[in-house]
């Protein structure tokens, strides 16, 4: 187990970035069509192809999973995606040709000090092609892929991930790209809300602070834009339906919630997509399904905490420190 969403057998992840706009890219690429849904519960998402991931919609299976910086300019990143899938004879074959299915969603990353003046090239098309290129177990956590651009109110955000075993032996894992309207730590400390999820110090084992401050309830928040969004990614090996899929998209929301004050606003667009690679040849019954969705939310509160916890500071005037920077190593 490497704490990744990699110890999910059956898919891999990669990332790419460009530092000078600041921004990046991170894809998930399933090894054979995996079953896909996904919960949205902010209120200003960017997606692409997700509608498809309904239960009641004809395509059953999905090639990759997309995570993009850029706001409506990442959305380019699934067509960079697809590309690839297409290159490798993936996809699904309709009068003779093959269309892979790679929905994804995007963040706002556009004023964090990089160079935006990009309009006219498809950049987010050659990042994404990128990513797909560069999938593989390991992947960096941080200040990488759509993680790279990402921000909370007060410091640094990141890509974070992070994996555990049910008690009935199926692997869950959850991947994060961490741009919150609002805070991953309590109050002005070091301490992160997802303190209680903690395994192993993976963010630092500092706990809960020694005493709690009513003020640290104080919600603080970047502003009214919409420059926000925590998109995520959860998968399991149990065999699901779409219908089960769903729902352990829709409880894993809660592991944003355990993570980030305060999350499922009007001006961002959180975003969890649920996959099922089924290699554990095993499928998941109510109360099976039950522990698996238990166990993907407490992951990505752990990831979400991962995420800010090894992200370093952008290199631009103003920008936002990170965790380290502000409370040490």
């Amino acid at each position: 187990m490497r704490n990744l969403i990699t110890d999910v057998r059956g898919l891999m992840v990669g990332n790419s970035e460009d530092s000078g706009i600041a921004t990046g890219v991170t894809a998930l690429l399933f090894d054979a069509p995996a079953v896909a849904s996904v919960s949205v519960s902010g209120g200003a998402p960017g997606l692409r192809d997700a509608h498809l991931l309904e239960a009641d919609m004809t395509v059953e299976r999905v090639d990759a999973l997309v995570l993009s910086g850029g706001s409506v300019f990442g959305l380019d990143a699934m067509g960079g995606v697809t590309s690839v899938l297409r290159e490798r004879g993936r996809g699904v074959e309709v009068a003779g040709q093959l269309a892979p299915i790679a929905p994804g969603a995007i963040l706002f990353d556009l004023a964090n000090g990089g160079d935006k003046d990009f309009w006219r090239e498809p950049v987010y098309w050659r990042l994404g092609a990128d990513a797909a290129r560069a999938a593989s177990g390991d992947f960096a956590l941080g200040t990488h892929g759509a993680g790279f651009g990402a921000t909370v109110v007060d410091l640094k955000g990141g890509l974070g991930s992070a994996s555990a075993v049910t008690e009935d032996g199926f692997v869950v894992g959850a991947l994060v790209a961490v741009n919150a309207v609002g805070q991953a730590t309590i109050g002005d400390g070091p301490h992160f809300w997802a303190a209680p999820y903690e395994r192993d110090g993976e963010f630092a084992g500092r706990g809960w602070p020694a005493k709690f401050d009513p003020s640290a309830l104080a919600i603080r928040m970047k502003g009214a834009e919409p420059r926000n969004t925590n998109l995520a990614i959860v998968a399991t090996d149990a065999e699901l339906t779409k219908a089960q899929a769903k729902r352990v998209a829709i409880m894993a929301q809660d592991g944003l919630a355990r993570a980030l004050r305060p999350v499922h606003a009007a001006m961002d667009g959180d975003t969890v997509f649920a996959g099922a690679t089924g290699v554990s040849g095993r499928e998941a019954g109510p109360v099976e399904l039950t522990r698996i969705g238990a166990a993907a939310a407490d992951c990505l509160a752990r990831a979400v905490a991962r995420g800010v916890f090894e992200a370093k500071a952008l290199k631009f005037p103003g920008a936002l420190p990170s965790w380290r920077d502000k409370f040490g190593g």
